[in-house]
């Protein structure tokens, strides 16, 4: 049993998988690989998880391409597969790297799950690339494990025979609710930016796509500069993604504010922690997406579609689409007193249950024909 993962969020959604199968030691024998897509911002995660890397591709470079971390990670799996022989490999999401490890098990004829399967947003190129990496995924893929009853709809539409598709809930709610339970943050930097920023209407932006580079997240941090900047209760927290191409649009739009904090990336459970202290958050992650119903914050989606309508559904987001003016506009919304920001609850997260990396453990165990002591495996087919 191979699990591939190489990017942060991948490491969120799959270590309560990996605790699933590994509480099986007598039906399991599983081997971690992390492709090394992303190095600072995995690797912390993957201690804080404490996720066991049994071995690293270490395929990441300056400046490469998609294009290139695809065949770094099929040329490194591939021996790897060879040695090996697992049974089956567990890829997670839409990354370059689940891709990668669905070829590698399709060239080599070896079942491929995957995890959190079919979403989509309807367009091709938004998210880019990921959106065309998961439909690839899907037409890779043996076993299907997806989140919500509308995503096995998806699958189901697109031809995948409904004996492949399982409704398991998304484990990223696992790790929520796991981090929830220890909701204190762990760095005493963003113990004492909370107690800096006490009082205040905290906004907490996250945004990192590809198709958000350029003009369109300088004009959207921009507007979040203008709206601080006339609101002297409302502060800007915002944990910037290590790419250069965001870095120095953060450093041009945002620097030198006295309410508005430019931060390195934080763990899980800081994360977590700053999120629950959030007024309001602005995102254009598909993770803040499942996390913020269970945390009753409110959120503004910098996308102009989502493969999460749940989130929408649920009340608690909402979509900006792809133009600052309505940024602005939606910013001046959730600050109205009795704005619909002010009425968000937390609710029963549409994503999952908490219990998704157990369940997901035990289909597998009996799609190989492993025994597993457990309860029913609540599988939905």
């Amino acid at each position: 049993m191979l699990t591939l993962f190489g990017t942060r969020p991948e490491a969120i959604k799959l270590a309560p998988v990996i605790r699933g199968l590994e509480a099986h030691a007598d039906a399991f024998q599983t081997l971690n690989v992390a492709s090394g897509q992303h190095t600072d911002l995995l690797y912390p995660f993957v201690k804080s998880l404490h996720i066991r890397i049994d071995r690293d591709l270490h395929v990441m470079s300056p400046n490469q391409t998609p294009n290139q971390v695809c065949a770094r990670v099929m040329d490194a799996m591939d021996s790897i597969l060879e040695a090996e022989r697992p049974d089956l490999i567990l890829v997670q999401g839409d990354t370059t790297t689940a891709l990668a490890g669905a070829l590698s098990g399709f060239h080599r004829k070896i079942p491929v799950g995957h995890v959190e399967a079919g979403l989509r947003s309807g367009n091709p190129r938004s998210p880019y690339p990921e959106e065309m990496n998961r439909r690839m995924i899907t037409r890779l893929a043996t076993y299907h494990f997806a989140a919500t009853a509308r995503n096995r709809l998806t699958l189901l539409a697109e031809g995948v025979e409904p004996k492949q598709v399982f409704v398991t809930g998304n484990p990223v709610v696992d790790s929520l609710q796991s981090m929830m339970r220890q909701a204190a943050p762990q760095h005493p930097a963003l113990s004492e930016l909370l107690e800096a920023t006490r009082g205040m209407k905290r906004i907490v932006l996250t945004t990192h796509r590809r198709e958000s580079f350029g003009e369109l997240m300088a004009e959207n941090l921009l507007t979040l500069r203008r709206f601080v900047e006339a609101h002297e209760e409302v502060a800007l927290i915002f944990p910037v993604h290590p790419n250069p191409a965001v870095v120095e649009a953060a450093r041009l739009a945002l620097d030198h504010h006295p309410r508005i904090r430019l931060v390195e990336p934080l763990g899980y459970q800081d994360f977590i922690a700053l999120l629950s202290a959030a007024w309001l958050i602005v995102s254009d992650s598909g993770g803040v997406q499942e996390e913020a119903p269970t945390l009753g914050k409110p959120l503004l989606v910098l996308r102009e579609n989502t493969e999460r309508p749940e989130a929408l559904e649920s009340g608690v987001a909402r979509l900006v689409g792809g133009s600052p003016s309505a940024l602005a506009r939606m910013l001046a919304e959730a600050y109205e007193d009795e704005s619909w920001a002010s009425h968000v609850m937390r609710t029963e997260n549409p994503f999952g249950r908490g219990d998704s990396g157990e369940r997901i453990a035990e289909i597998i165990a009996e799609l190989l024909d492993v025994r597993v002591a457990s309860a029913d495996l609540a599988m939905s087919v």
